[in-house]
């Protein structure tokens, strides 16, 4: 990895305060955008209006990012906004808490959220609890952002979804965008919000195209952090997911709709804050749950969500709530095992079918390739 470190004369000199202004970059008006142009964008945009945010992590500056999500920012904003750091996880996650502290709003950009781990110290015990610690003294307007998750064939330390691990901890917000309107409007409400927030991306979404609206390639747009939205609506059974799997859980509706199955599909967006009042409105409405993720089954965000509907809407179960997730393993690397391990368009099918009670012979096994 192609890697530059960072001169302390440098660092002290942005970290005193130096302001890099550059025009501002609006999107144009297309109707089609990429997941990675739009938090390019995002990003662009943010650098633009705000001089204090800034980003740091690995070949997010010569090398235009590993995924190319800050191609063309080092360019226009210089190496005082974009900095490339050596392979530390922990110690450019630690410089950047620090700069939160002093009013700054960096932008920290894991080459994978796996690599977070090596950072989690400074994520949880420093950016999470310091406001509280402080007594609303200490803001930490910091973004963590990066893929999260399953790719394809990189293993068991690059594959693991971090949802649930950082869902768990108060003083955190996680978000987690699934279409090019998410990941626009989200980045920007997380950089713009005083408190830290974790951004799962997806590797496999970077490429993907969605439509987005004038509005959303308007400068000031931005999503409420905390609310989900309704892909799809339904009548016979909600179905929670995020990140990929939002893509998933559409196509499973699809196929249910031939078979007379109408489903509710809600893209969770947020974590945490969860949206438990979309949740269980959707759930006293359709009367069943299926919950997605391609996190491990237990303690998971699956979870969490079939225990707030049991504690607030179980009068209104007409089945057992049912749950999706990955495999209860370390991801394999074999593709045919790598396959069985992540959650597929026909475990949502066979399961949308059993809280149904529908049979599901016509649905072939997720194991066959």
């Amino acid at each position: 990895m192609a890697t530059r470190g960072i001169s302390a004369l440098n660092m002290n000199q942005f970290l005193l305060g130096s302001r890099v202004f550059a025009s501002r970059n609006f999107s144009s008006a297309t109707k089609e955008m990429t997941v990675r142009d739009a938090l390019n964008s995002a990003l662009d945009e943010e650098m633009s209006a705000d001089p204090k945010v800034f980003i740091m992590g690995e070949e997010v500056g010569e090398y235009q990012g590993a995924y190319k999500i800050t191609k063309g920012l080092l360019n226009k904003y210089g190496p005082q906004r974009v900095l490339d750091t050596p392979i530390t996880e922990a110690g450019f996650t630690g410089m950047g808490v620090g700069a939160a502290y002093h009013g700054l709003k960096p932008v920290i950009e894991f080459m994978t959220f796996n690599f977070s781990m090596q950072a989690i110290d400074h994520i949880i015990n420093s950016a999470a609890k310091s406001n509280y610690m402080s007594a609303g003294q200490i803001s930490v307007p910091i973004v963590f952002r990066g893929p999260n998750g399953a790719a394809a064939g990189v293993g068991a330390q690059h594959s693991q979804c971090y949802a649930a691990w950082f869902g768990a901890c108060p003083g955190l917000k996680v978000l987690a965008p699934y279409s090019s309107e998410d990941a626009r409007g989200l980045l920007k409400a997380a950089i713009r919000d005083p408190d830290p927030v974790v951004f799962l991306e997806n590797e496999l979404l970077y490429g993907e195209s969605f439509p987005v609206s004038a509005e959303v390639l308007d400068s000031s747009f931005s999503l409420p952090i905390g609310k989900a939205k309704i892909e799809r609506e339904g009548k016979d059974i909600t179905i929670t997911a995020f990140s990929k799997m939002v893509g998933y859980a559409l196509k499973a509706a699809e196929i249910l709709a031939k078979e007379g199955i109408s489903a509710e599909v809600i893209n969770l967006r947020s974590i945490r804050p969860l949206d438990r009042s979309t949740i269980n409105a959707s759930v006293r409405k359709t009367n069943r749950l299926l919950t997605v993720e391609e996190g491990f089954p237990q303690h998971g965000v699956g979870a969490e969500i079939c225990a707030s509907v049991v504690e607030e809407s179980f009068e209104y179960l007409d089945a057992p709530v049912e749950r999706i997730s990955g495999a209860d393993v370390p991801m394999p690397y074999a593709a045919n095992l790598e396959r069985m391990a992540v959650p597929q368009i026909e475990d949502i099918v066979r399961g949308a079918k059993r809280a149904c009670y529908r049979a599901a012979k016509s649905v072939p096994m997720a194991a066959t390739a």
